[in-house]
């Protein structure tokens, strides 16, 4: 990212450009073209905005601000492919938690609690015995005596 910053500088310099002209011409606060000169990645919040801040002023030097651009995408490439997956992990889970906690609900609008699968497999597991249960009982009504019955009998 120094290194953009620097191209970035040595160019605006080189032209007699100063940096509240390239300010006011791309209606951009001077501080965040300090911080993209100086390569403070740190000073971003937004990746995607500072991206935009350098390929437009990239376009305003007369740089070719696609190859800048490009350049910018290798040094996050690099920078973020170092960062453990276990890192990112844990990041996204804390940030949903967050999420969850400041979340404001009130009755009306909570969603539904879903049903867990081991709820689900008692649920499953009671029916079956109920079915078993029901098909040992009607045999053992069609059965007297260790007998089957193959004739209707009448009661009188």
């Amino acid at each position: 990212m120094n290194e953009i910053g620097e191209e970035l500088r040595s160019t605006r310099e080189t032209t007699g450009i100063s940096l509240e002209e390239a300010s006011n011409d791309l209606k951009i606060k001077t501080l965040i073209l300090e911080n993209i000169e100086a390569g403070n990645i740190g000073c971003f919040k937004d990746i995607f905005a500072l991206k935009d801040y350098i390929y437009n002023y990239a376009k305003y030097l007369g740089l070719n601000p696609d190859k800048i651009t490009d350049e910018f995408n290798e040094y996050l490439f690099e920078y973020t492919s170092k960062i453990p997956v276990k890192d990112i992990e844990k990041a996204v889970r804390e940030q949903a938690k967050e999420r969850e906690e400041n979340r404001i609900s009130s009755p009306y609008t909570k969603t539904p609690t879903k049903y867990r699968k081991t709820n689900l497999l008692l649920v499953y597991l009671i029916i079956g015995v109920l079915v078993i249960l029901a098909i040992i009982w009607s045999v053992k009504q069609i059965t007297i005596n260790n007998e089957s019955t193959n004739v209707i009998s009448y009661v009188k």
